[in-house]
Parts: structure tokens; C-alpha cells; sequence
């Protein structure tokens, strides 16, 4: 599996962005996506991630209420929304693809997940 994401860019704070993550292949549905992100000088962190059918969702508390992950597997693609963006959303954000069991606890474990993209950079002034 492949994955492209894109829609990162400059936005003030308060504001916000919508990014995708499009990907290759026939089996997008088999695999459970998330979003992580990484800010200059720190460790790739989990921000959502959403179950092979999309009706299990999981936020970092420090983006619960803000972003929403949701997912079209008719299109392959995977999306997050973000909203009310603060300065420490800046980041580069990554789309990944795993396997991981419903109910384990593990979609915010980054060794979970099998396949990344090459990451979108967000920036939010103040």
C-alpha cells in the first residue's frame, strides 16, 4: 500500500484545514488508518485513527472536540479535518495504514502500523 497526503499549508490559528490521504492498491478497507504528527525537535505523536469500516474513531485528547478522521472507502482515501487550529498543531502530519484487532487498545501505537505516507506540513500562525 501506497499512501499520498496532501492539504497541509499556512493558517492562522482559529482556523482550519482539511487533509487527505489517498491510497493505492484494492485492499484500503482491510487496513485501520490513522493520523500521527511530528513537531520540529519531537516525537511523531498519534493524533486519530479510525477502524477499517469507520465506525470506531480515536483522538488524542489534545485534539478531541477539534479534529474529526473519517474515511471513504469507495475513494481509497482517508481524511482529517481539523478545526479551532492552534499554534502547537504545527507539525508535519503522517497517514499510516495497519491491521490492528478492534478492541486491543492499539491504534495510537505507531509499531502498529505497517505503511506511512510521506507526511503534509501543517503550519497555524498566531
Amino acid at each position: 500500500v501506497q499512501l499520498q497526503a496532501s492539504g497541509g499549508g499556512l493558517v492562522q490559528a482559529g482556523g482550519s484545514l482539511r487533509l487527505s490521504c489517498a491510497a493505492s492498491g484494492r485492499t484500503f478497507s482491510i487496513y485501520n488508518m490513522g493520523w500521527f504528527r511530528q513537531a520540529p525537535g519531537k516525537e511523531r505523536e498519534f493524533a486519530a485513527a479510525i477502524s477499517r469500516s469507520g465506525g470506531v474513531t480515536s483522538y488524542a485528547d489534545s485534539v478531541k472536540g477539534r479534529f474529526t478522521i473519517s474515511r471513504d472507502n469507495a475513494k481509497n482515501t482517508v481524511y482529517l479535518q481539523m478545526t479551532g487550529l492552534k499554534p502547537e498543531d504545527t507539525a508535519v502530519y503522517y497517514c499510516a495504514a495497519g491491521r490492528i484487532l478492534d478492541g486491543s487498545g492499539r491504534y495510537s501505537v505507531k509499531d502498529a502500523y505497517i505503511y506511512w505516507g510521506q507526511g503534509t506540513l501543517v503550519t497555524v500562525s498566531s
